[in-house]
């Protein structure tokens, strides 16, 4: 077996009347479990490429797969020997899926229901459910299925949507799970934390592995004198909750809800919440990149040296990828699907629309090596990333600068390929050309956006000597 990865992410939901422009919107980054690089890519997988017979390799799960796989979009892993870690996607019936949010839990799930050690996890999830599910629901009743048969060594939340519907999963313990429809007027921020709070099992808006209730019954699990609220029953409320997880909640809370009074290391912040606003792409990957403005909080602020390092932040170092998988209502299918990216640390990132009803992806996006290599999108990023962190008081105004001229312009070059999209003779082949163009922008403006500040930074070098000294 091999030494199974750890990572976390935060991940954020957005239901249809709750986006600006109706779309549905599940989003999340995807970080290392380490301060070292874990290089990703962007792919393809078409159903010729998909496996029949799939093998774990971080246990020893395996099993057949259904011969009818659909087209997806994928950003797995560029190091070869872990295993697939697809991560996110959106499949040819434009139904996307993130894939994990790895999540607490306690000891009272886990003696009641242990992990199981040759289940499935984070590695496994996407590939053995994206490509066979037509819809939202569908593919937590594929992934509920697979765990109570199969189980799993690890603690996971996962998401899925299609153009009416975000659905919330989590496992609890080795077999079972649970998971909650995300009100259309909704939107979700979920760190790494067991988040459901308040479930009805009653609800059509709910479902759980079989044998839930009684479970929670029979194990005395429920710590709570009425109701079931998952994330006491199942979940953690730690110290590290305190300084890890729920500032990420809080913050982005606050973000989205400036009126509401909270703290950062509240034990109980909502699962389910309402912005006082329409929330855009933009907000999604503000918040996915914030490392906690204006605020005592922030490392790059103005807090004593004790506050600044307090709570974890959004937009870390470890960041890898982050990816907004947006279903739009007002377009032909074929252009409705929409994996927005962006590879390496978000404080000096921009995310492109890159069309999921596509062949192939670009060369610069999909190339990623284990090893550096600037001509590819993630080690560009990091390098911005690496530079910038230097002096982010010095850098920051070029990277805002970088940042909404990349992601105006792919808008742009977007809006005309919607409208020229549905009067192609191979509307796929038209999609990757944009694509390509998209990537082919980002990457010039974010390699000008390096030279920008190797032009700035050289001024302020230590080793700083006129000619008349």
């Amino acid at each position: 077996m091999k030494q199974r990865k750890e990572g976390s992410c935060t991940t954020i939901l957005v239901g249809k009347k709750a986006s600006i422009d109706g779309s549905t919107m599940i989003a999340r980054n995807e970080d290392s479990g380490s301060a070292s690089s874990n290089p990703q890519r962007f792919i393809v997988m078409n159903p010729q490429d998909q496996p029949r017979h799939y093998k774990s390799v971080q246990s020893t799960f395996e099993i057949d797969l259904p011969e009818n796989p659909m087209r997806y979009t994928s950003t797995p892993d560029a190091a070869e020997g872990f295993g697939i870690w697809g991560e996110s996607g959106i499949n040819s019936a434009n139904v996307a899926m993130t894939a994990t949010e790895t999540i607490t839990t306690n000891t009272r799930v886990l003696g009641a229901d242990p992990f199981v050690d040759n289940g499935i996890g984070e590695e496994d999830m996407l590939t053995l459910v994206l490509p066979y599910v037509h819809s939202a629901k569908e593919g937590v009743q594929r992934l509920g299925s697979i765990l109570e048969q199969y189980g799993t060594y690890e603690s996971n939340g996962i998401a899925f949507s299609d153009a009416d519907d975000v659905w919330y999963m989590e496992t609890i313990g080795g077999h079972h799970w649970a998971a909650v429809r995300i009100p259309d007027d909704a939107y979700v921020v979920a760190p790494n934390r067991f988040n459901i709070d308040h479930f009805d099992f009653d609800s059509a808006d709910t479902l759980c592995s079989e044998g839930l209730r009684e479970f929670i019954e029979v194990h005395h699990l429920n710590p709570d004198f009425e109701g079931y609220n998952l994330r006491h029953i199942f979940g953690s409320a730690s110290i590290k909750d305190t300084r890890y997880n729920n500032p990420r909640a809080w913050y982005v809370q606050q973000f989205f809800n400036p009126e509401i009074e909270q703290q950062p290391m509240e034990q109980n912040l909502p699962f389910i919440c309402h912005a006082n606003r329409k929330i855009s792409v933009e907000d999604v990957k503000w918040a996915l990149s914030s490392h906690f403005q204006n605020t005592e909080f922030d490392p790059y602020g103005e807090g004593s040296e004790d506050t600044k390092f307090m709570f974890r932040t959004i937009g870390i170092n470890r960041n890898q990828e982050c990816h907004i998988l947006q279903i739009r209502p007002d377009v032909s299918p074929e252009i409705a699907g929409v994996h927005w990216l962006a590879f390496g640390p978000n404080t000096f990132n921009a995310i492109v629309p890159f069309y999921a009803n596509v062949l192939d992806t670009p060369a610069c996006y999909r190339d990623t090596k284990s090893t550096f290599d600037i001509t590819k999108i993630h080690w560009l990023s990091h390098t911005i990333a690496l530079l910038g962190d230097t002096n982010f008081d010095l850098y920051s105004d070029l990277h805002r600068a970088y940042e909404q001229k990349t992601v105006a312009s792919c808008r742009n070059m977007q809006l005309l390929a919607d409208h020229e999209a549905t009067k192609q003779t191979d509307i796929q082949a038209y999609l990757g050309q944009v694509n390509e163009e998209m990537a082919t922008l980002c990457f010039n403006n974010t390699n000008q956006l390096l030279g920008n500040m190797m032009a700035t930074g050289t001024k302020h070098m230590a080793l700083n000597f006129s000619l008349n000294d």
